[in-house]
């Protein structure tokens, strides 16, 4: 029978600085086991120090110490500051709204309706295709399109828009044709916007007609089947701009005389009216016959918001619809005005904007006495009845239902009809605001964008848009909705308003809509399955107690959802390196509105070393000749300087940007604070520089095997120098140099992994661990980090971090000398690891192993290879369990759900229906 040894490697050290021993069977001497751990431990910790420089760096920051201003940030200034630089970005995306709005009906007033208009426009389909015998199809045409950078290299034209016409609609229609021509006019507000803002992105207008107009052009390609799905007025964005949030009861009828292909296109009229429900619209769903059967019976009698998750779960509902009986439609009417009625008394929803959608083959009468009990005279629910089929017998009675209650009549004869037949309704929803002139600037959450996919994946986009009405004088009183114009704003855009260098290692900043959904947050994930970037089917509705599950009663929500100002804090749970380690952390939230949009803005920083925040002093002459060292690199996605504002500096690097705003350039943006602090920085860790070299040109040094492959250290203004001590083609793995590896880099939204680990480790220690990655190629080395702090307090600022990438092979064979080792006079040893009947490992303070005899459980969670013993350690304190929650993760196998109504009422309670991937980890 084996004895099993098992050596934890802390950073929390036991015997030294960075060993500690834990246990050991019987038979297994525990002075041997120290003495072994502290062989190994000084040893590594030794080398460790010795290749990161780091007692240099920290002796460096400590002669700057009276030069230096230690501050405490101040959470409530600092998310108040933050919210005034988002909202003057986002005004600048209105502004350039409300130009195309003003354009656009401008150009409308000055147009005349011509049936017989010929105009040839650029399809965005048809551009540049050739016809069998080489020459330009019509409505097509030769249209220059270049690789753009600011597009992620996309082929577009930046002087023209393009038309997108639906598959389902006559792109040589009258009613197109002269929307096409008068809007043309946008084209040149489109390209002034763009020269106004540089960091525009998609501009477009959607028409009421159908047709899309896009700028810059680019060319769109048909799915196999030569069909583009896409119709703008189905969008978000469309919908939300061109109604108010409403209240909608759908009745559809299930009376036998619905039968076979009237009931699957009833079914596909319901789906299509969900598709024009936002987040700010509540709904149900009944059916009717000689009964009412509500296609959720949990939710009888009440509406719930029409927020993704909640029309999906409908949809499945409807195909369990069967049609039989006779329909009692007075009955459905009736309970339809009291469930509008009802649920307005609540003071949810919204409130004055109410309709019931009648999907049926007929009505027998028009039911005069219920409207004039529930709906006359004030008229306060549209009635839109869709009468489906080719049948007209009962069409008069719908008709005046319609009119008779301020909506709308459709017929509907086939499923190539649903999807425009639906839209007519949007139109005379949108009467009041345009009769108003209410041109309401309204902004989505965030969504996934495929067309602009860079190397992560697709991008997560917000959109602002507004409503375009007729202005003509024969048309004002009518209310006509012309379309909405809109504009994408990539997430990582709204990143670069946020200075990460304030907030500290841990700190991040999140943003909210007033539904509570998350428009930006850096534990979002949209996507799932790395490799094959593919996006979640709720990307759109991920609303923050998701993320920020400790709160329990919600009170940040809430109170970032009532717009109000203040702060809150919390223990928290951080998951790192790909889920497999846990940080415990106590965050203090900050948070306000953001004007002018639907925001609220909120800051998380960390106490301890997270509140406090220094400022170095150096001249601009000595910060610069440092800076400009070639072993300096500065975060890539933050923003020391603008250089997307003016076209002359969209070419230039951070570092070359600089250096021309101390040139004088005026045109140049730059924060100040932050190149100030990088240049103090620079002159700090400039001597480390010269150390590395010596190192790496002494020949009688220890590191002649290589073992140590790469010094590494970065700061707290993003700076980071790294030095080869092998050259790179021999190098194990090259995640440092290539950055692939996004979590081990600066990043818009975090710190690296090895800085944030050390961060929370004793001043003075170091942190080892092997890299996590999709391949066992990357097991192959260990990574030592440690933190530098400012001053000698544990809540002291922390200045940088340094460390060292070593062979894993280099890092075992020396434990396994150490191993090898004991305290008897005549140096014979009866115990080492070397014993066939010992089992030795060596394990981080997560519980990986680093070093095991059998080379395959290399990074293996403990636990799979010695359970039992994991078991005891957990018991004995050594490791504690930590439950987390994900409520985003995707499970492959969905188990079969009972029925309920109280995960739908609202998108926070949903999140409860959703499948628990629960993740278990152990940690210190």
């Amino acid at each position: 029978m084996k004895c099993v040894l098992y050596c934890v490697f802390f950073v929390l050290l036991w015997i030294t600085p960075s060993t500690r021993v834990c246990a050991s069977h019987q038979g297994i001497p525990l002075s041997v086991v120290k003495l072994w751990a502290s062989a190994f431990g000084g040893e590594i910790k030794s080398i460790a120090a010795k290749y990161s420089g780091s007692q240099l760096l920290q002796k460096k920051y400590k002669e700057f110490e009276q030069s230096v201003r230690v501050e405490e940030i101040d959470g409530i200034k600092l998310v108040k500051k933050l919210a005034g630089k988002m909202e003057q970005m986002f005004h600048k995306k209105s502004e350039a709204m409300k130009r195309l709005v003003e354009a656009a009906e401008e150009a409308h007033l000055n147009h005349e309706e011509d049936n017989e208009l010929q105009y040839e426009y650029f399809n965005a389909v048809l551009i540049n295709e050739m016809d069998e015998e080489g020459g330009s199809l019509e409505m097509g045409g030769e249209f220059i399109l270049q690789p753009n950078e600011h597009f992620n290299n996309l082929s577009v034209n930046l002087s023209l828009s393009v038309v997108q016409v639906p598959t389902n609609m006559y792109n040589k229609d009258s009613a197109i044709v002269n929307g096409v021509y008068w809007s043309e006019a946008l084209n040149k507000v489109f390209v002034e916007n763009f020269k106004r803002d540089p960091s525009l992105i998609w501009q477009y207008f959607g028409s009421a007609k159908g047709f899309f107009r896009q700028y810059p052009g680019i060319k769109w390609t048909p799915d196999e089947h030569g069909v583009l799905e896409f119709d703008c007025r189905n969008r978000k964005w469309y919908i939300q701009a061109a109604t108010s949030p409403k209240d909608v009861v759908i009745l559809v009828d299930v009376s036998g005389s619905m039968k076979g292909l009237r009931l699957t296109i009833a079914r596909q009229t319901v789906s299509s009216i969900l598709d024009t429900l936002g987040d700010d619209d509540f709904f149900n769903i009944i059916a009717y016959n000689e009964e009412l059967h509500y296609v959720e019976p949990c939710l009888n009698g009440t509406l719930v918001q029409a927020d993704v998750t909640n029309k999906d779960h409908f949809r499945d509902r409807l195909d369990k619809l069967f049609a039989k009986g006779i329909g009692m439609l007075d009955v459905a009417l009736t309970e339809a005005f009291e469930l509008l009625s009802n649920f307005n008394e609540t003071g949810r929803g919204s409130v004055c904007s109410q309709a019931i959608m009648l999907v049926t083959d007929g009505a027998v009468e028009t039911y005069d006495a219920v409207f004039a009990q529930y709906n006359w005279p004030d008229r306060k629910v549209r009635v839109f009845p869709y009468l489906i089929g080719r049948e007209s017998a009962f069409a008069d009675n719908l008709k005046w239902m319609a009119c008779a209650n301020k909506g709308y009549f459709t017929q509907i004869s086939t499923l190539a009809d649903v999807q425009e037949n639906v839209m007519e309704y949007l139109h005379v929803l949108s009467r009041p605001k345009v009769i108003d002139r209410e041109h309401d600037m309204v902004w989505t959450e965030a969504y996934v964008d495929s067309t602009l996919e860079d190397a992560q994946g697709p991008v997560l986009m917000t959109t602002v848009a507004m409503p375009v009405f007729s202005t003509k004088n024969e048309t004002r009183n009518k209310g006509i909705l012309l379309g909405v114009v809109g504009t994408d704003v990539p997430v990582s855009e709204i990143l670069k308003a946020i200075p990460k260098y304030k907030l500290g290692i841990h700190g991040y900043a999140f943003a909210i809509t007033n539904n509570g959904y998350i428009l930006t947050h850096p534990d979002l994930q949209p996507l799932y399955e790395e490799g094959k970037k593919r996006r979640k089917s709720s990307y759109s509705s991920v609303d923050l107690s998701e993320v920020e599950w400790e709160d329990k009663e919600d009170e940040l929500r809430n109170a970032m959802v009532n717009r109000q100002t203040g702060s809150f804090s919390m223990k928290v749970k951080k998951t790192v390196d790909k889920g497999k380690r846990v940080l415990v952390l106590h965050n203090e939230y900050y948070y306000t509105d953001i004007k002018g949009t639907p925001f609220s803005l909120g800051v998380a920083l960390s106490r301890g070393h997270g509140k406090y925040f220094f400022r170095g002093n150096i001249s601009v002459e000595e910060g610069l000749h440092d800076l400009e060292h070639p072993d300096v690199l500065l975060a890539n996605e933050w923003t020391y300087c603008n250089t997307e504002e003016h076209p002359e500096h969209n070419f230039l690097s951070q570092m070359d940007a600089i250096k021309l705003y101390f040139n004088g350039e005026p045109h140049l943006k730059c924060d100040k604070d932050l190149i100030q602090e990088v240049l103090f920085d620079a002159v700090v860790t400039a001597p480390l520089e010269a150390y590395w070299t010596s190192l790496t040109l002494n020949k009688s040094d220890r590191n002649s095997d290589k073992g140590v492959e790469i010094a590494y250290l970065g700061t707290r203004t993003g700076l980071s120098r790294f030095n080869l001590f092998v050259t790179p083609d021999q190098l194990t793995n090259q995640d440092f140099l290539t950055g692939e590896d996004k979590e081990v880099v600066f990043s818009a939204d975090h710190f690296p992994l090895w800085y944030k680990r050390a961060a929370e480790q004793v001043p003075g220690t170091f942190i080892y661990s092997l890299p996590f990655g999709t391949g066992s190629e990357n097991k192959s080395v260990v990574l030592a980090s440690s933190a530098i702090h400012l001053l000698d307090e544990r809540e002291s600022p922390i200045a940088a971090a340094v460390g060292i990438q070593m062979k894993l092979e280099f890092f075992q064979r020396k434990f396994w000398t150490a191993s090898r080792q004991c305290a008897a006079l005549d140096g014979k040893c009866t115990i080492s690891c070397d014993n066939d009947e010992i089992s030795c490992y060596l394990i981080d303070n997560n519980g990986f192993i680093i070093v095991a005899e059998d080379l395959s459980l290399t990074g293996v969670f403990f636990g799979e290879a010695e359970g039992a013993v994991m078991s005891k350690l957990v018991s004995m304190g050594s490791f504690k369990r930590v439950n987390l929650y994900d409520y985003r993760a995707i499970c492959r196998v969905y188990a079969q759900t009972s029925d309920t109504a109280h995960t739908l009422l609202h998108p926070y309670f949903a999140l409860f229906a959703a499948v628990r991937w629960l993740l278990t980890e152990f940690v210190m």
